[in-house]
Formats: C-alpha cells, sequence, structure tokens
C-alpha cells in the first residue's frame, strides 16, 4: 500500500503532527510519499519521493492533515483521480477530520481494511455569460457562495430553479450547500444541518431582507441558476468552499448542479454522524 502525506504546512501543528503520522506508518511497514515542494522538508523521515503527476495517481489512500479547509482542498484534488481521503485534524474543529493527533494508532486499521469509506455528493459551479457560453468553471464539496462585495448595499437576487424562476432576494448574498456543507457557512446563515448520507441541495439566502428567508432543500438533481440585475458600482464574487473568490463579471450568472464526481472520505472510528456534531459543536460553545 502507498499512502499520499498531504499536510497543509501552514497550520501551526501540522509539521508535527505530520512527523508522528510517519513515525506510526514506519512502525507498520506502510510505504508513504510526499508532494514533491515538500520532499526537503520531510527528507529526514522514509518518505518515498513522488512527483507530480504520480503523486495522487500512484497512491492507494491520502492522508490530510490540517483543518477542515486543508482536507476539503485535498479531498477534491483526490477526487478527480479516485482516491480516498482520511483526514487528521491539524487546526481547531475539524468536522471533516476521521481522526486526532492522538488517535494515530488506529492507523493500523487501513492496513487490515477495518474501516469505511463515506461517499459525498459534490457540486460544479459555473459562471456562464448571457449566451449561455462558460466562463469559469468550479467543483466544491461544501458550498458555493455568491455574495456583495465591500459595498455597504444589499443586492437583489434572482434564483431559477430547473429553467423557472423561483424566488427574489435582497440580502448580502445566496449559499448553495451539499449536505456535508450543511455543518459550514449554511449553518451559519440559518440553515438546516442534514445527514450526509442523504443527497440533496441546500440554498440559503445570507441576511435577507425578506419575509421568505427560509433556506430550501431541494432534490439532489436540481439545476440551480443565480443572477441579479446590478446597480452600479455593485459586485459580485464566487467562493467555492471558503477558497479564495473570483469576481462574477456583469452580465453574467452561476449556474450551479450535483457533480459527476464524489468525494470519498475514510472512516476509522464507529461513531456515527451525531456523535461527531455533537463532539464539535461542543467544541465550538467551550
Amino acid at each position: 500500500m502507498m499512502i499520499a502525506l498531504a499536510p497543509n504546512l501552514k497550520k501551526e501543528n501540522a509539521y508535527g503532527v505530520t512527523l508522528d503520522v510517519c513515525r506510526q506508518l514506519d512502525r507498520l511497514g506502510c510505504s508513504y510519499t510526499v508532494a514533491p515542494d515538500q520532499w526537503e522538508t520531510f527528507r529526514s523521515t522514509h518518505a518515498v519521493a513522488s512527483d507530480a503527476e504520480q503523486f495522487f495517481a500512484g497512491s492507494d489512500i491520502v492522508i490530510s492533515i490540517g483543518g477542515d479547509g486543508t482536507i476539503l482542498h485535498t479531498a477534491k484534488r483526490a477526487a478527480s483521480f479516485h482516491k480516498p481521503v482520511l483526514g487528521i485534524n491539524a487546526g481547531r474543529l475539524g468536522f471533516m477530520a476521521g481522526l486526532e493527533r492522538h488517535e494515530l494508532s488506529l492507523l493500523s486499521r487501513l492496513m487490515d481494511g477495518s474501516y469505511t469509506k463515506d461517499r459525498r455528493m459534490m457540486l460544479d459551479v459555473d459562471i456562464v455569460d448571457d449566451t449561455g457560453a462558460p466562463i469559469r468553471h468550479f467543483s466544491c464539496i461544501n458550498d458555493a457562495v455568491v455574495s456583495r462585495g465591500q459595498q455597504f448595499q444589499m443586492i437583489e437576487f434572482t434564483v431559477n430553479i430547473n429553467g423557472r424562476r423561483a424566488n427574489d432576494y435582497l440580502a448580502d448574498g445566496i449559499i448553495v450547500a451539499t449536505p456535508t456543507g450543511s455543518t459550514a457557512y449554511s449553518l451559519s446563515a440559518g440553515g438546516p444541518v442534514m445527514d450526509p448520507q442523504i443527497n440533496s441541495i441546500i440554498l440559503t439566502p445570507i441576511c435577507t431582507h425578506s419575509l421568505f428567508a427560509r433556506s430550501i432543500v431541494f432534490a439532489p438533481d436540481t439545476e440551480i441558476e443565480i443572477l441579479s440585475e446590478r446597480r452600479r458600482g455593485d459586485r459580485l464574487f464566487l467562493s467555492c468552499d471558503g477558497e479564495d473568490g473570483c469576481e462574477i463579471p456583469a452580465a453574467s450568472r452561476v449556474k450551479i448542479g450535483r457533480s459527476g464526481q464524489y468525494a470519498e472520505f475514510i472512516r476509522i472510528k464507529s461513531d456515527t454522524f451525531i456523535d461527531i456534531l455533537n463532539t464539535k459543536l461542543a467544541q465550538r460553545r467551550a
């Protein structure tokens, strides 16, 4: 078995956690590799050298070490290669993490197959011009957020569902989330928590000035289109999974639908979604 290690070394604890993971994999006699740009950092370990093309393609399992953002970013890249990801928390909350630092002895279960895989739906997100021609494409596991820029005024949004006008919102933005993303920004904006095993798409307005301000849960194959009649000076931005956003050009719109790809997360422990939810939310309150 070859394991690809993908730590986010910008995280304060990630380097130390990664060294702990290397030591544990050494005890288990497991081969592992790191990305070419991190080879010098981990030269003192038994990591196998890997080129950029083979880092994911040549691995059986990917271990991502960092916070939720790191794990999501790694999982999106790994999904293109159909590789499952085990997240190890080196951040704070770690909803997406399968293990904490003090649980690394459980890595032995990777060797004998004593784990399960959670298959999580993803979204395809496209910015298209007024003719429908694509401008930019993104994918996300958590959510796509269309929001205003630095101006103080709210924006008037129109939301089309499967090609038909569904609702208008005067709001700071619109969140379109997967069940995996229901515990992220959507939750903070008042959206429902969804079990990740229930494929669906959640639409949640952000700070809407409307009597109809509730989230709506749609079937997984729903196609959502977000557009806006902008006033002079209005700027709109798109962000997927909380990563750096891009500005949405004038006279364009955002189309969001279910992706043909899935992200796979390895679960070594037997805790349920409710167990994880209660534990992590208790940590947030502490």
